[in-house]
């Protein structure tokens, strides 16, 4: 009886499936009180053709989806919960991974070019070559992108310039094109036999082919890269109805949400509000702030992308995007390098030990600095070192790192927005670290507020299909949004101290730019020689100078003996 209460007092569910880079999960929601019922996750493999190459297997993707549907329905029964009560699914996905493929047959042409992918470097030179000015900012203006690899337009230029299938269903009107989001939304509505080929403004924001003003493709934007307009997918809001289920235990049932992740955390974090932010800690941070219904162009190194648009009729909002390349990843440095912790855990313990650097600042620039500086020629450094420091103190000096890099990105979203930041919304794998949380809170000088649910991405897609027009069982009104509890970390010391401690910082920032100077240069094997370090080069040949000169004055001396 029980059992059959709970059941009854569950209400309407809504689903998301969380198609991300490393991972798909399905995860089930109670759109009342938006608490995570049930859910399962499948791990994608990625395969590396060659250097800087990553790919995924399209139709791999797909099965893990619906794998993942079948398991969670079956935990959700083992629960004595009726399925029948999921009332719409939402979709949220890696961003930028491009695909094609034949609408006739349903097959993929040539795996998923995932967005970290670096093939397209010589496109993108060529590109920025024939620019005025050679500017990689050139169609900034309507994109909010600068040219780079890391956008769809690109990838999907080397696939029809690359791939012999891909030209030919291009010239025989056969090709689709398309980010995960629109595949799965294609397959899963009907695929060849009358599947729904679409995406979200999120994800169309990401491809370099959209305007984020006009809210649609841009002819001219798509001449640039001479892509054919019919291969495109239809642009939707990220919130509507755009088809139904057509196989499995929830066919029947509306797909009525679409958000690139990072947009679906900032849905999820509930982060409606001009000037709220929230920041994923993972191997990097990825910040995104909420500028309103006006894109803000980025005179600081930023990118200008769509945040969301919650309806068909409802504006579009637009967001500030920042990215740091290492935060989590060097927790793992520490460890796997260096030694000094045997888990992530354990950082946490040893950097508590002491409560403070003792004036260690550690710039962890292994891959040069991204945002805001964007300076490939810094490289790590570790200063202000005495012979008190020890490994407590570096550990602590490398929480703060996380926390000083969040800020400088903060710091140039204030400047490029104009609107000052309240608080900062948390997520990520780093954010079960109290003391790290604590920290960024002392160092931004505002509260960090971090959601006792983690599923934020997921919560963000499953609130866009719920709110959905024809579905309507989740309200986003905001004194609806209240019974989400989080845990919030208040500033603890002064500002004047923060701003002390951040100055040293940026000082030692100052000093890990320009390290290296000169192009890697490469043996007849491929491999980085030694000498392309022009201070190791000298230091190895002065120190084999200064050992024969060594020896010769040895020989000297015992000859004179």
């Amino acid at each position: 009886m029980a059992a059959s209460s709970h059941r009854i007092m569950l209400g309407p569910l809504v689903a998301a499936i969380d198609q991300g880079t490393s991972s798909t999960r399905f995860l089930v929601f109670n759109s009342k009180t938006a608490e995570l019922l049930s859910h399962h996750q499948v791990e994608i493999k990625q395969s590396f053709p060659k250097e800087g190459w990553v790919e995924e297997d399209p139709k791999e993707i797909l099965q893990s989806v619906y794998e993942c549907m079948e398991r969670t329905c079956e935990k959700l029964t083992q629960l004595n919960i009726d399925i029948s009560n999921i009332k719409a699914i939402g979709v949220t996905n890696q961003r930028e991974t491009t695909l094609v493929w034949d609408k006739e047959t349903g097959e993929p042409l040539y795996n998923a070019i995932v967005w970290l992918d670096l093939r397209t470097q010589s496109t993108v030179e060529r590109l920025i070559n024939k620019t005025p000015g050679r500017n990689k900012n050139h169609l900034k203006h309507k994109t909010g992108l600068p040219i780079s690899t890391y956008f769809s337009a690109v990838k999907l230029r080397w696939l029809m310039d690359n791939v012999d299938e891909v030209h030919k269903a291009v010239v025989s009107h056969r090709a689709m094109f398309g980010t995960v989001d629109s595949w799965l939304i294609w397959c899963l509505t009907g695929g060849k036999s009358g599947g729904v080929h679409c995406t979200d403004v999120t994800n169309a924001s990401r491809t370099m082919l959209f305007n984020i003003h006009t809210m649609d493709w841009d002819p001219e934007l798509c001449k640039y890269f001479g892509i054919p307009m019919e291969i495109l997918p239809r642009v939707r809001s990220s919130s509507e109805i755009y088809g139904l289920m057509k196989s499995g235990a929830l066919s029947g049932i509306p797909i009525s949400g679409c958000l690139g992740d990072q947009s679906a955390a900032l849905v999820g974090q509930m982060c409606f509000q001009d000037g709220q932010a929230k920041n994923t800690y993972g191997t990097g941070c990825f910040l995104l702030r909420n500028t309103g219904v006006k894109p803000v162009m980025s005179e600081h190194g930023l990118l200008t992308t769509v945040a969301y648009k919650l309806g068909r009729d409802k504006p579009a909002c637009y967001a500030l995007e920042g990215s740091v390349a290492i935060a989590g990843a060097v927790v793992r440095w520490l460890q796997d390098n260096l030694g000094i912790i045997g888990s992530s855990e354990e950082l946490e313990k040893l950097a508590a030990s002491v409560g403070t650097s003792y004036g260690c600042y550690f710039v962890p620039a292994f891959s040069g600095l991204y945002a805001p500086y964007w300076e490939p020629s810094a490289r790590g450094i570790i200063c202000g070192l005495t012979q008190f420091t020890n490994k407590s103190h570096l550990a602590f000096a490398a929480l703060e790192a996380v926390c000083f890099q969040t800020r400088e990105i903060l710091d140039a979203m204030n400047q490029d927005s104009g609107i000052p930041l309240t608080q900062l919304q948390v997520d990520g794998g780093m954010t079960s670290n109290k003391l790290l949380m604590q920290l960024q809170a002392d160092i931004l000088c505002i509260p960090v507020v971090k959601p006792s649910m983690p599923e934020t991405t997921a919560l963000g897609a499953a609130m866009a299909a719920g709110a959905a027009e024809g579905v309507s069982v989740w309200s986003l009104n905001p004194e609806d949004l209240s019974e989400v509890t989080s845990e919030k970390f208040e500033p603890q010391i002064n500002p004047e101290e923060s701003e002390f401690r951040y100055a040293r910082w940026k000082k030692a920032v100052e000093k890990s730019m320009n390290w290296e100077t000169t192009e890697p240069v490469c043996n007849g094997n491929g491999e980085t020689s030694i000498f392309s370090s022009v201070p190791l080069g000298f230091y190895i040949i002065g120190s084999m100078l200064m050992l024969i000169g060594a020896k010769y004055l040895t020989g000297q001396y015992n000859k004179n003996r």
